[in-house]
């Protein structure tokens, strides 16, 4: 009877074996359809070969659904897939709601014991994004591999994984940009240029920066993610991959080097720290080599991690860069020391030594995906504990506040007070919206209550309220105060530069006056909308034509700027008026034409950039030069035949040395040590009898970011008439900086930050910073369209 017994389950186990293999044989790998394995020298997948991939997964295998959840910028399908165990995909929605509930503990009658009933239950939320550096072309081929073997293997590592964890992939955040680099890389093949970098923005408007987009929203992609994805999964961690240059480190990973913004949890420094060393130390058991972790990238701006602020941790991983899909040989002596480590000594932080040699696609894929299995192994070996650490952010955020503690943030109702007189979309009202607009896309809860009282004060109906005590009112609290950065220096008093910027005071960029509520106060909530209404103060039966400079060589500016006035709603558009890009070719040509704009603006990019362009040789013919003599004769013309010009940030440098301007920029040749203003809110002093500040407050920001300071070179009223300062920072240095770090502000105190410069019958404009910083400075905007259109 036991040997029958013994015989059968062995029979059984024969079955299943076979039954799995064959299901196996069933699904297809990425070569089957697209023709080429990710991660071959030299060959990239188009958007539409991709996604037919995931489609046939889909329809292949019981462990995937696959689902469009909108289009892009230029109308592409937005996608994403969702694996697991067959059992977990036919209990999504049951899944889904235990992970919301512990997200917000106020949904059930919180306690821990009844907590863990539902950690039991749950699941460990995954997500895995790759693409959206759309020229870091690894990840989104190391998509397909991912989604091939936790389809096809029966491995007891991927049947854990599976049976554990929920992991969504999604293949591009950016798959307008695949396209945009394949089609460049094919054309370039063979020729000298294989392996540039596509001579246009890779994502229509704001290229590298749809990076920073992760509490302001502005762009379609980051909509669809938040909308479709985070805040409907609540995952406990995202795994966000990317490329890093080529000459340093091979990989890095969490945890990430100071600072880490206030706001972030500490269960979430914790969760990154224990799951990056662990991958770290994994992939080093493995053979790994170069790997660094707690260097070279911070945990500061929530721009580039939404997820610390709901709950999950950023896992940022960074592998070392080739020439596209080009291999490249690095020797040893081409290495490059990074931000915290040393390429050619072991430390606790970096090693083993990487000594180089070849580095291609494969090294890549490889490095992804290994890392991407050994973060979604530790997912489902430590499902409890993710989960239990996820309920914990959840039972902090919403407890409590005690006396003396931030209770909440008002925004008083902007009809108690003095409307802006002019566009529209610059009321106070508007401004507000947009603000909370954003809040609330963040998951955070705004109320309306009836009129109330806080201590003396009573604040009438339409007032917002945001607590602090739900689940993101941190989210909040990070975008509505300043942000005080550390004043970081190394041994030699060197500032120690953050990865991007030191300042995301959205309350500030937007004009929005906020109170921030430390006594506890209570009020009645009825059914009541805040609303702005819409329309337009400006249309016009000849609306003026403006144009935007457009080099050969992408900024990133030129796109937000474009962005501004785009076609879906943008805030010229909406007045009637029009916009186009100017080219070399066409301002170097027939500028001085009858199609030529009333206004041209030139966005933030560097002055030899704009006059000589892509040097000889290093680009394709068509694409290389600038302006050059030709192109300043005529814009010199456009000018002084009554036109405007616009140059916003470092591109006054050009308009200085090309026009002869009496104007010096105080900050240029400053030492690092002596002045470091790394992408700061700072505070300027409007001349509101200007037409372009008209109708402004007197006091009003700048966003700062390498930016210049104007000091007028000539006897002020010996030339009074042909120039004016509508904008400067104050006179007393401490109280220059509003948000951020500002080391030497004491240079640029009481010197010029916008410049009015007459030049015949037309108009120069000198804008020493970004007026429409990343679709975001609405306090600004009015400065920048008032210049365009005065």
């Amino acid at each position: 009877m036991l040997k029958f017994v013994s015989t059968s389950l062995r029979l059984c186990g024969l079955f299943l074996f076979l039954a799995f293999s064959i299901a196996a044989q069933t699904v297809p790998a990425p070569k089957d359809v697209i023709g080429f394995t990710p991660g071959d020298d030299r060959k990239l997948a188009s958007w539409t070969q991709i996604v037919d991939y995931f489609k046939k997964l889909d329809t292949a295998s019981d462990r995937m659904t696959f689902e469009e959840i909108g289009k892009t910028t230029i109308g592409a399908p937005f996608v994403y897939a969702t694996i697991s165990s067959p059992e977990n995909l036919k209990n999504l929605e049951t899944i889904k709601k235990v992970n919301a509930m512990l997200a917000d503990p106020r949904t059930f009658k919180s306690s821990d014991v009844t907590a863990k009933k539902y950690i039991g239950q749950g699941k460990t939320i995954v997500l895995i994004t790759c693409g959206i550096h759309s020229t870091e072309v690894g990840s989104t081929l190391s998509s397909m591999l991912i989604a091939h073997r936790l389809t096809s293997s029966n491995e007891p590592e991927i049947q854990n994984i599976l049976k554990n964890t929920i992991v969504l992939l999604v293949p591009s955040l950016n798959p307008d940009g695949v396209d945009i680099v394949k089609n460049w890389y094919d054309k370039t093949l063979g020729t000298p240029y294989e392996g540039t970098e596509p001579p246009e923005l890779y994502h229509k408007y704001v290229g590298h920066d749809n990076n920073r987009d992760w509490y302001a929203f502005t762009q379609v992609e980051t909509q669809l993610t938040v909308d479709k994805i985070h805040n409907v999964w609540h995952p406990q961690i995202v795994h966000d991959i990317h490329q890093q240059g080529a000459y340093g480190s091979r990989l890095f990973l969490p945890p990430y080097m100071q600072p880490v913004e206030p706001n972030v949890p500490k269960q979430i420094v914790e969760g990154y720290t224990e799951l990056g060393n662990f991958i770290a130390k994994d992939l080093r058991g493995k053979g790994f080599e170069g790997i660094t972790t707690d260097s070279t990238y911070d945990a500061w701006t929530p721009a580039r991690a939404y997820s610390h602020y709901h709950g999950g941790v950023r896992i940022l991983s960074e592998t070392a860069s080739a020439r596209l899909a080009t291999p490249i040989n690095v020797t040893y002596d081409q290495l490059r020391n990074g931000l915290g480590y040393d390429v050619r000594k072991e430390t606790p932080n970096f090693g083993p030594v990487w000594k180089g040699g070849e580095w291609k696609l494969r090294n890549i894929t490889d490095t992804m995906t290994t890392a991407a299995f050994s973060l979604m192994n530790h997912a489902a070996s430590n499902r409890a504990s993710w989960l239990t650490r996820f309920y914990a952010i959840g039972k902090e955020a919403v407890r409590p506040r005690k006396k003396g503690e931030l209770q909440a943030f008002i925004f008083p109702n902007p009809e108690n007070g003095m409307e802006y007189k002019g566009r529209f979309e610059f009321q106070p009202s508007v401004r507000i919206n947009n603000l909370l607009s954003v809040l609330t896309k963040g998951g955070v809860q705004v109320e309306y209550p009836e009129t109330f009282k806080i201590g003396g004060t009573a604040y009438k109906r339409g007032t917002a309220v945001i607590r602090v005590t739900q689940p993101y009112g941190l989210f909040a609290k990070a975008l509505l105060e300043a942000q005080k950065y550390p004043d970081l220096k190394d041994k030699d008093g060197h500032p120690i530069p953050p990865y991007d910027v030191t300042a995301h005071t959205l309350s500030l960029l937007m004009d929005v006056k906020v109170e921030s509520i430390y006594q506890r106060f209570t009020y009645t909530v009825p059914d009541l909308g805040f609303g702005g209404g819409n329309g337009s103060g400006c249309g016009s039966s000849h609306p003026p034509r403006y144009a935007i400079y457009k080099s050969e060589n992408p900024s990133m500016d030129e796109g937000w700027t474009r962005f501004l006035f785009r076609e879906n709603g943008g805030y010229v558009i909406e007045c009637n008026e029009t916009i186009d890009s100017t080219t070399n070719s066409e301002i170097k040509g027939n500028f001085t034409n009858s199609r030529r704009p009333s206004a041209l603006i030139f966005p933030d990019q560097s002055a030899n950039s704009i006059l000589n362009g892509y040097a000889k040789g290093s680009m394709p013919n068509e694409y290389t030069g600038g302006l050059g003599k030709e192109g300043v004769a005529n814009l010199r013309k456009f000018v002084e035949e009554g036109g405007t010009l616009v140059f916003l940030n470092r591109s006054t440098d050009f308009a200085i040395e090309q026009f002869g301007l009496p104007v010096k920029d105080v900050a240029k040749g400053l030492a690092r040590k002596d002045f470091f203003i790394p992408g700061s809110i700072l505070r300027t002093e409007l001349d509101t009898t200007h037409p372009i500040a008209r109708g402004m407050d007197k006091e009003s920001i700048a966003w700062f970011e390498n930016s210049p300071a104007f000091e007028i070179q000539t006897d002020p009223l010996a030339l009074s008439n042909n120039f004016k300062i509508i904008a400067r920072y104050p006179s007393d240095p401490k109280k220059i900086l509003l948000s951020g770090w500002a080391l030497g502000a004491e240079k640029i105190a009481g010197k010029a930050a916008l410049v009015e410069f007459k030049m015949g019958k037309g108009k120069i404009y000198l804008f020493g910073f970004r007026p429409q910083y990343r679709g975001q400075s609405l306090a600004t905007f009015p400065l920048f369209f008032n210049a365009i259109s005065n």
